[in-house]
């Protein structure tokens, strides 16, 4: 027999899933649902509970539980580094059309809000020995937040890093008020001579840390996943340097690798 709970849970989840509450819409009090189910409060908090961690419901404290409108998810796969190279060459207008965002959602630029901070740094010992400069080079720090027009929430937390004298000869690369750039930073790259080779990424997971659980609007229980993205121009030097942030709620990564035939 299962659980008082879980008949609750159970009976909330079939009623979001079937549209009958919907996005936004505030379910009973839990004093209402436990008269309303014939059973203790306690029963009716645990069940809530459960929905919250499946990211169905939200709790707003003093308003009750809500709930949680979907979210807008995100598939990257390996094929984007190419797609982006490509394009790196066409036309402003081209490159203006369509951003890797919007290739990895399927949204359109005016469906995004874009937000770009740029700061310079001194490289300390990881990042000063990853793109193989002396500590204290000046970096060009670039964080970014992009979030579909309807989520409170980015697709994720990113912060790119680049030498800025590698940069330096086009101003524009500069300023954060060029942001975004079409194309993107391959095709940033571009302007000062930088054609990359490859990317090389790698994934980890984790649980959150609070800051970031509140910046991602996580549910509870979610796991973030962890992209450090490095890429090497033609001459083999490191160019740039990514960490980013994924929400694992909502996030898929998709690869595809071609195998040699015998």
């Amino acid at each position: 027999m299962p659980e008082a709970h879980e008949e609750i849970a159970e009976e909330l989840r079939r009623s979001i899933r079937a549209g009958e509450r919907g996005p936004g819409d505030r379910l009973p009090s839990e004093t209402e649902l436990a008269a309303s189910y014939r059973l203790g409060v306690p029963a009716v908090r645990d069940a809530l509970r459960v929905l919250c961690e499946e990211g169905l419901i939200e709790r707003r404290d003093g308003h009750g539980a809500f709930v949680r409108h979907p979210r807008t998810p995100a598939v990257r796969d390996n094929g984007r580094h190419q797609w982006e190279k490509d394009r790196a060459r066409a036309t402003e207008a081209e490159r203006a059309g369509t951003g890797s965002t919007e290739r990895d959602t399927g949204l359109q630029t005016r469906d995004l809000v874009f937000h770009a901070v740029y700061r310079e740094i001194e490289a300390s010992g990881p990042l000063a020995g990853t793109f193989g400069v002396p500590p204290g080079t000046v970096l060009l720090e670039r964080s970014y937040r992009t979030r579909h027009t309807a989520d409170r929430a980015p697709f994720g937390l990113v912060t790119s890093y680049l030498v800025r004298a590698m940069i330096a000869a086009n101003p524009a690369l500069l300023d954060a008020a060029n942001e975004p750039w079409p194309g993107g930073t391959q095709a940033q790259l571009h302007t000062v001579g930088i054609e990359v080779d490859r990317v090389e990424e790698r994934f980890t997971a984790r649980p959150p840390t609070p800051e970031e659980a509140h910046e991602l609007d996580l549910p509870p229980e979610t796991a973030v996943i962890l992209l450090h993205r490095t890429s090497y121009d033609i001459d083999d030097r490191v160019v740039n340097v990514s960490a980013v942030t994924l929400p694992g709620d909502r996030t898929e990564l998709f690869f595809t690798t071609r195998l040699e035939r015998w």
